[in-house]
């Protein structure tokens, strides 16, 4: 059984989910209020034994206390783009990231860390980090440092920060829309809402400029599902990989990678497959 749809969500303060298969197209993008409302959404929108969602928040949380190995992995691995992780562990106080697989598990899902590779069919979810997917894809075009639309960096002062983070929000929408003719692509005008990012400008009012972006980041994770279905470990790597754990139940995060974010190893089995001098399997590369 394949995979048919790709479905992206962000745990953020509303959560935020959008549904793609395997053309691109959106055909369910939009926000809930709480883990009932997700999980009814979810019921909705997944397709019985062939649905694919990645999940922007800390899934498995096992380390009573410091970082998560794959949260410190970002920072090792994509440090240089100025991409890390925050530190998660049992005492932090956000749940919603723990409790969603539980409601997942319950309802026939089943969570995937990645290490066997992509699943071929069931109800199966696992963790992104969408900034690793802005850096480690190619065709997104971040290949200095990530996009400035979260974080203020100290070179904006404060009093422009709410016009600058709108324009490099708007950019970013660009660099989406672009998107269209990738492998696999995603197609922001197949759908209502998603197709407003192209239309209206990113708001500066805090709360509605929040709403779009968390939108933005459950974009990406559904097409970061999709990439990482589409090409393996040939586009993305396993961030949390070397666990100990058995099978299905490590902390890990599916990340988008170049070359030069691989581990020296992971790099060489990279280099057999796709030669340095060869063609390359994207439109563009670092």
């Amino acid at each position: 059984m394949r995979i048919e749809r790709f479905i992206g969500i962000d745990l953020a303060w509303a959560q935020s989910g959008a549904r793609t298969n395997a053309h691109g197209v959106v055909s369910e993008c939009g926000w809930t209020r709480g883990l009932k409302e997700t999980m009814s959404w979810l019921a909705r929108t997944a397709v019985d034994g062939s649905t694919l969602a990645f999940v922007d928040a800390p899934l498995i949380v096992d380390n009573p206390a410091g970082q998560r190995p794959c949260e410190r992995q970002v920072g090792q691995r994509y440090g240089r783009w100025k991409v890390s992780a925050n530190s998660t562990n049992q005492s932090s106080p956000r749940e919603a990231g723990v409790l969603l697989p539980e409601r997942l598990e319950e309802s026939g899902w089943a969570y995937d860390d990645g290490r066997g590779g992509p699943p071929t069919g069931s109800l199966v979810f696992s963790e992104c980090y969408p900034y690793t997917t802005l850096v480690g894809a190619a065709e997104l075009g971040y290949d200095e440092e990530r996009p400035t639309y979260k974080r203020r960096p100290a070179r904006v002062p404060t009093t422009q920060w709410r016009a600058v983070r709108a324009a490099e929000c708007d950019r970013l929408i660009g660099h989406l829309a672009g998107l269209a003719t990738a492998d696999p692509p995603l197609l922001l005008s197949s759908h209502p809402v998603s197709r407003q990012l192209l239309s209206e400008p990113s708001p500066q009012k805090a709360a509605d400029y929040k709403h779009r972006e968390d939108l933005i980041d459950a974009l990406l994770c559904a097409w970061t599902a999709a990439l990482w279905y589409r090409h393996g470990l040939g586009r993305c790597q396993v961030l949390g990989a070397d666990s100990s754990l058995p099978p299905g139940q490590a902390p890990t995060i599916i990340a988008p990678a170049g070359l030069e974010q691989r581990r020296d190893g992971e790099r060489r089995s990279i280099e057999e497959i796709q030669p340095l001098d060869g063609p390359s399997p994207v439109a563009s590369r670092r």
